[in-house]
């Protein structure tokens, strides 16, 4: 018996040690970015990076314009039908999934740079686009699947056609996982650099234009880091920063969609 307690104790302290190691990178990486970016956040430093955090946004709502109605209608596919196409769908799902950025920014460097003879925000957004779809396909997929099927069969009895039940019953019961999801994808994409640097490419002047070149934060981290000069290194580090902060905001409020609407059956 003592034997028995001494191995439960050990093995939960191996989880509570391991799982303090699993967050100390975590701590490392905030730690050292408020360390270095506090001292450059002033006015005219936000003033000086308004075009990349402009042109962050623009490109993800232009993601979002291309990826959320696809990808929510792809998880209700997913969720409510059967057979060897949806296996097939599912499949090609997670292998988007596993796809490096780097590579589907030169997809979309070739399907929509060449072409358009030029890098550009609709590229750009289409690159994130590509890379939030399956996370918010997955999301919707799963969060539809633990919504009891007695609502559905409640709606169809009472006559209500299949197509109103999805849009006024099933998907307003998956609102908060399916939110969470997009959110959690934004969250995903806020940083990418790699496919931006061969469709969006980045500009020093603020642009709404979303047919010409924009710049972002993830571009103007890359560029003033690699640089030579110690203000703008300095500046990547406030800019790091105030990236970070929108992905943590982004993740604070997808906790607090989950935990506000959730549905309980």
């Amino acid at each position: 018996m003592l034997i028995r307690i001494i191995k439960n104790r050990l093995f939960l302290g191996a989880i509570v040690l391991f799982s303090i190691f699993s967050i100390i990178p975590l701590f490392l990486i905030l730690f050292f970015i408020f360390k270095n970016g506090i001292s450059s956040l002033d006015f005219l430093f936000t003033s000086q990076i308004l075009n990349a955090i402009v042109g962050t946004f623009i490109l993800i709502i232009l993601a979002g314009i291309f990826s959320i109605p696809l990808g929510i209608l792809a998880g209700i596919y997913l969720s409510e039908s059967k057979g060897r196409l949806v296996y097939f769908v599912r499949l090609c799902v997670e292998v988007l999934q596993g796809i490096p950025s780097i590579v589907i920014g030169i997809i979309v460097y070739l399907l929509i740079v060449v072409p358009m003879k030029g890098f550009s925000a609709i590229s750009g957004g289409f690159a994130l686009g590509i890379i939030m779809l399956p996370v918010i396909i997955k999301s919707t997929e799963e969060t539809l699947k633990l919504i009891p099927y007695f609502l559905k069969e409640a709606s169809l009895a009472l006559g209500v056609p299949y197509y109103k039940t999805i849009l006024k019953v099933i998907l307003p019961a998956g609102f908060s996982g399916i939110l969470t999801g997009i959110l959690l994808s934004i969250a995903r994409v806020s940083g990418e650099t790699a496919p931006l640097l061969l469709t969006a490419f980045g500009s020093c002047f603020m642009n709404l234009d979303i047919s010409k070149p924009i710049n972002s934060l993830p571009l103007l981290i890359f560029n003033y880091a690699t640089s030579p000069y110690s203000d703008w290194i300095s500046q990547a580090w406030g800019a790091s920063l105030i990236l970070v902060s929108l992905v943590l905001i982004l993740n604070i409020i997808a906790k607090l969609v989950v935990k506000k609407w959730k549905i309980q059956f």
